[in-house]
Formats: structure tokens, sequence, C-alpha cells
């Protein structure tokens, strides 16, 4: 088996099943232009925004794409190459592709609400305050993460921030080109991304040299302004134009692999279990995240993407097919790995990061296509800087996202006045003095694991609340129950280890918090069986 193959294998499955089980999900949702959606009926200017679909695209897959489905992969490699491929290959396209298309369509039924309203809406409200409170903590856990690794990759890359912002000023202009100057998407997509490509050596020319604990700050500051700031302002045009730096990547580094036709040096089969990992099941469900499926994806797709979708049929190939082009993302990480000398790749791996394994291998790639000329040096760079962007977009995008959970919960139906807490700036700011007190703590990366297991449990309760939808609509549901019990079973067994590891390691904070969040899931998990059995007709007609 070479690179190759596994590239080819991997995108004619996804293009069969865009086409096949994308087609066979909206006609189960009924999927159709018939109705406004929320974007255009709700439109405020400055969350309700309707998108051309490409340009919703680039801003949805850049929200959920991050490092995940590179630092993943990378990580589970050591489990073997074909556990880590079959999950990301099936589990995209059964799994995660099901999650975030359906996830999208529940939203934009709903007001383009979140998941928290669709569980409220079927299963009550003691269990949408639960999923809300559970949905914000993880949030705010993944604002400090991400805070500490971009700011720790503008202190180590210093002309990765100097790019960045200069990303952001761009990202600006181009928003008012398309939204205020009317300037058609096409002129202001080719200026924008060839001044987006012209960034990357300016930064080099102008590289801002701060200390992480500078850096802490100001992304703290920015994540507060790019939250309240209207979406089309920044964060859709930063996000689409960021998309094209990660397209890039994507197409160079497959192109590459065709070039430099790699053989595939790593064990297709390792061990059951890793050390700092833990065993195969459900190490690497949970490890391997964003290349099959994620959580945070569903937060994403009912947060920002439902609020920005102009037509029903466009959540085909933002929320579908943005699962399948990460997916992808994440087979081009795991052959970049896997195509090194496997005394290579763990050495990389344990003395430097994922990240740096993923740049060296994609690197080689492209230095392997004649056309483009790169030196290796160059290419590692470019890729350290396309992941850094991406964190940053997930940083930013998870603020925002985490201040829509914190008004939802304060929200009531009964009164039409917004309250003091709703107000967007003082819910945002709530937010983020939680999200810095968390980053300046000391111990953000040693909760990473329960973060895991947090955002993938996530995902299962994303898939609860759309099986108990999709019931009530009299449609069959078993495409969503399924994939809803098995990420039930990955969670739930991973959070119970964590549970016994870290109480006999004496770490009780973290054994306390597992505990917590395995009670909310089988909490939920029951009411809404009770929800699903109350009647056995609907049960008959929908399963």
């Amino acid at each position: 088996m070479n690179g190759i193959e596994l590239i080819i294998i991997a995108l004619v499955m996804y293009v069969v099943a865009y086409k096949m089980y994308g087609g066979f999900i909206t006609k189960r949702l009924e999927v159709n232009n018939n109705k406004e959606t929320p974007s255009h009926t709700m439109y405020d200017g400055v969350d309700y925004v309707p998108a051309k679909a490409p340009v919703l695209l680039g801003h949805h897959f850049a929200s959920i794409a991050g490092a995940g489905p590179i630092v993943g992969p990378v990580i589970a490699a050591g489990f073997g190459w074909l556990p880590v491929y079959l999950w990301v290959v099936f589990g995209a396209i059964f799994i995660g592709g099901v999650h975030d298309y359906s996830s999208i369509v529940a939203s934009v039924r709903h007001q383009s609400k979140s998941i928290g309203y669709i569980i409220q809406s079927y299963i009550g409200v003691n269990g949408k305050k639960l999923f809300l409170i559970f949905a914000w903590a993880t949030l705010i856990l993944v604002i400090a993460v991400f805070t500490i690794i971009v700011a720790d990759t503008f202190t180590h890359i210093p002309s990765a921030g100097t790019s960045s912002i200069l990303f952001m000023i761009l990202a600006v202009l181009f928003g008012i080109a398309l939204y205020r100057l009317k300037v058609q998407l096409w002129i202001a997509t080719l200026v924008g991304v060839i001044l987006l490509f012209l960034s990357i050596p300016a930064g080099n020319l102008f590289p801002i040299q701060l200390s992480a604990f500078v850096w802490q700050w100001l992304l703290l500051v920015y994540i507060f302004i790019a939250s309240v700031t209207p979406v089309w302002i920044l964060l859709q045009p930063r996000d689409y134009l960021n998309s094209f730096f990660l397209y890039a990547l994507m197409i160079g580094g497959i192109i590459g692999v065709f070039f430099a036709a790699p053989t595939i040096n790593i064990p297709a089969f390792n061990s059951f279990s890793l050390d700092k990992v833990g065993y195969l099941f459900p190490a690497l469900f949970v490890t391997v995240a964003c290349g099959a499926i994620s959580g945070f994806h569903s937060i994403v797709g009912s947060g920002t993407t439902a609020k920005q979708l102009d037509k029903e049929t466009d959540g085909r190939i933002v929320g579908y097919g943005g699962m399948l082009i990460e997916g992808m993302l994440a087979v081009l990480s795991l052959v970049a790995v896997a195509s090194m000398v496997n005394e290579e790749f763990i050495n990389i791996l344990t003395t430097k990061g994922p990240v740096p394994a993923f740049s060296l291998g994609v690197a080689r790639f492209l230095n392997a296509i004649p056309v483009i000329n790169i030196s290796i040096p160059l290419a590692q760079t470019f890729t350290a800087l396309a992941v850094s962007a991406f964190a940053l977009t997930s940083l930013d995008t998870a603020t925002r996202l985490a201040r829509f959970m914190f008004q939802e919960y304060f929200e009531h139906k009964e009164s039409q006045e917004k309250s003091f807490i709703t107000n967007r700036y003082v819910s945002t700011g709530i937010t983020v003095l939680f999200g810095a007190a968390l980053t300046f703590s000391g111990q953000t990366m040693s909760i990473w694991p329960v973060f895991g297991s947090a955002n993938q449990l996530l995902a299962a309760l994303a898939l609860l609340a759309l099986t108990v939808w999709i019931a009530n609509l009299r449609k069959g549901f078993l495409f969503v129950l399924v994939p809803m019990l098995f990420m039930f079973a990955v969670t739930l067994t991973a959070l119970g280890m964590l549970v016994y590891q870290n109480f006999i390691a004496t770490n009780y904070t973290l054994s306390i918090i597992s505990a917590l969040l395995f009670t909310l899931a089988v909490l939920l998990g029951i009411k809404a069986y009770s929800v699903l059995t109350n009647g056995k007709e609907l049960l008959k007609e929908t399963i």
C-alpha cells in the first residue's frame, strides 16, 4: 500500500458518498427552498446575515477545521495507519457528515437556534439548560487552550503574528468591498487571495516579537471585539479568505503525493494500547475527532453557520461537503506521517509534537512538485502558518458561539425585552473573563484529555437531539440513531476510564469533572429514551 492508493480510495469514496448518502439525507430531511431561511426572515446585520454558498463553506470549513484534523490523526497513527484510515473514511461519511448536515438543517428549522434549543423543544427545558451549561463550559476550555496554543505559535514564529494581523485587516477590507461597495465576488476573491498570500512574506519582513503573556492578552482583547462585531465585517470574510490558505495546502499536498509516490512505512497495525493515549477503544475515536466527527461542528453548524445559510439546499455542500473535505485533510495528515520511517515519526512526535511532524511530511510532498520548486524549509513555514491561522479562526469562532450559548441560557420566551445579561457586550465580556481566568490558571493543558472526551460527548448529545427531532417528524431516524448509540458507547467508556485513572492518580478535580459529564450524558439519554418510547406508535412509525 502506498500514499497514492490511500488518497485515491478516500477521494472516490467521498465523492460517491456526497452524491448518494448526502442525497439520501437530503430526501429524508426534505431539504428544499420553499421557505426563506432565518438569515433572511430574522436578518439583523450582526449575526443573521445571508452568505453565498462558497463564502459560507469557507467560513464553516475554516471554523470546524482548526488543528483538529491534523493533530488527531497524527497522534492516533501510533496505533497504526489502518485503524485511523478506516475511522476517518467511514466515520466522516456515516457519522460526521450526518451529524454536521443534520445539525444545520435542524437549526434552520428552529430559527437557527442551537442544539440546546432543539433539546428544549423535544426533551425539556432542564435538558436544554444542562446542555447549554456543558457546551458553554466546553467552549470556555476551547478558548483557553487555543489562546495558549496561538500565543505560543506567535511567540516562536513572530512572522505568523504579523501575517495574522495582516489577514484581519485584509478581511475587513474584503467585507467592505463585498457587502458595502458591492464588488463582484470573483473580483474580490482574486484580489483578496493574492494579498492573502503576499502577507506571508510580509510577515517574514516585519516579524512582531512579543512575549507569550502579551500575546495572550492581545488575543483575549481581539476575541472580544471579533465576537461582538457583525459577521460580515470580519468573521465571514476572514474565514472565507483563510479557507483558500487551507485549500492550497490540501491541493498542493495531494498533488505532491502523486509526484512523491510515498510508501507507507509505519505499521498497518501497531498496538491496542498507547502510552498517554489509552486503549484502541475508545481512545482512537476520541483522539481522531474532527477528521471523522466532532461535537464542536454541531455548535458551529447550529451557531454561526445556520444564521448565515442563504438557502436550505446550501446545507448539503456546507455541512456534508465540509465534513468530507475535512476528512480528506485528515487522510492527507495520516499519509504525511505514515510516509516517514517509523523511528523518525516517533522521534518527531515525541520531541516536537504532531504539527511539526505533519508540516515536515507535507513539506516533502510540496518539494516533490517540480513546477513550484519550493524548498522543504519554506514549505514547512507555509504549512505551520496555515495551521496557526486556523487555530486562530477556531479561537474567535468559539468565543462567538460561547456568547450564543450564554445568551440562549438566559432567554425567556414569554419576555420580548432583552435582559442586561443577554446583551452581546455583557455576555461576551463574561465569557472572555472566564476564558482568561482559565488561560492564566496554569491548569488548562492538563484538562485536555477530559476535553477530548467532552467534545465527542457533545457529538453524542447533538445526535441524541437530532434523533428525537426526526422521530417527531414521523421520519425514519436509524441514520442518526446508530451513530448516536456508537458515540455514547465511545464517550461513556472514555469518561468512565478517566474517572478511574484520575482518581488513582489523586487528581480528584479531573475525576469529578469526568464523573459529572458522565452523569449528564446518562441523564439526558434516559430522558430522550422516555420521550422516544412515550408513544409506541411514534417509535414504530419512525424506526
